[in-house]
């Protein structure tokens, strides 16, 4: 299962990107910058948040400042539409497979991104290693 990172240039789409290749996952680098996300898109990405909107929205943004909208007023559509007109209001990194997802670059959080069977060789490595102690 490829993994997608979504984001623009930065420290944290870095770190990211780094920690995929580190552990030989596949991965696909999405710049939504030059690539924007369409509609459809986004709302794929919306299926796998657990607090929808709010998850993915960057409201320390400069856009999501100079907008000075109130989001709350938009509907769904009007904001997938705005997203995709000003991909800069999107946190970053995104990262998405065909089951999970994380917002930012948090160090713990993707290691959800390993293979089942990978973290539990893992496991079992560091029980044997506890072991021998």
């Amino acid at each position: 299962m490829t993994a997608i990172i979504y984001g623009s240039p930065c420290e944290s789409m870095r770190k990211a990107v780094k920690w995929f290749e580190k552990n030989n996952i596949s991965y696909i680098e999405r710049n939504i910058l030059a690539n924007p996300l369409n509609v459809q898109e986004l709302q794929k990405i919306l299926e796998l948040t657990s607090e929808g909107t709010d998850e993915i929205i960057a409201t320390r943004s400069k856009i999501y400042k100079e907008l000075n909208l109130d989001f709350d007023t938009l509907t769904l559509l009007e904001l997938l539409n705005l997203i995709e007109k000003h991909p800069t209001l999107l946190r970053n990194p995104i990262v998405v497979d065909n089951k999970r997802m994380m917002v930012g670059y948090n160090e713990d959080d993707i290691r959800k991104f390993i293979p089942r069977k990978v973290r539990k060789r893992q496991w079992l490595q560091l029980q044997m290693e506890s072991l021998n102690c």
